[in-house]
């Protein structure tokens, strides 16, 4: 059952990420949390999950001649080691602190929504 319903919530959150135009990890870490994981395993399964969006995102783009290869290895590279220093850090912070922080990143993505809607122009 526990499946089921997190299919079902990762479609919902899906849509409404795509919708929103942020990304799908502020819906999906809180999700994971309230199925009952930890702040860190929650985020950890949220970047994970971004993994097969990427390579399908390349190998379509690359079809169209729009990738850099050269700034993709660099930034493919620096991301290697940001995800282990990242994982380290937030292996010592409290599960309260990451909630907090998290909640921080929450707030700041809602501000920013808010703020693109009321400079739009129609």
């Amino acid at each position: 059952m526990t499946y089921v319903l997190a299919v079902i919530l990762g479609l919902v959150a899906g849509v409404l990420s795509g919708l929103f135009g942020v990304g799908g990890g502020i819906l999906f870490v809180p999700t994971l949390t309230w199925l009952g994981l930890t702040q860190l395993h929650a985020e950890a399964t949220s970047l994970l999950a971004i993994i097969p969006t990427v390579l399908v995102g390349v190998w379509r783009q690359q079809r169209h001649g729009n990738v850099r290869w050269q700034s993709a290895l660099v930034i493919g590279i620096a991301s290697i080691g940001a995800a282990f220093g990242g994982a380290r850090l937030a292996q010592s912070v409290p599960e309260a602190t990451l909630r907090k922080l998290f909640a921080v990143v929450l707030i700041a993505t809602a501000a920013q929504i808010a703020w693109r809607t009321k400079t739009k122009r129609p």
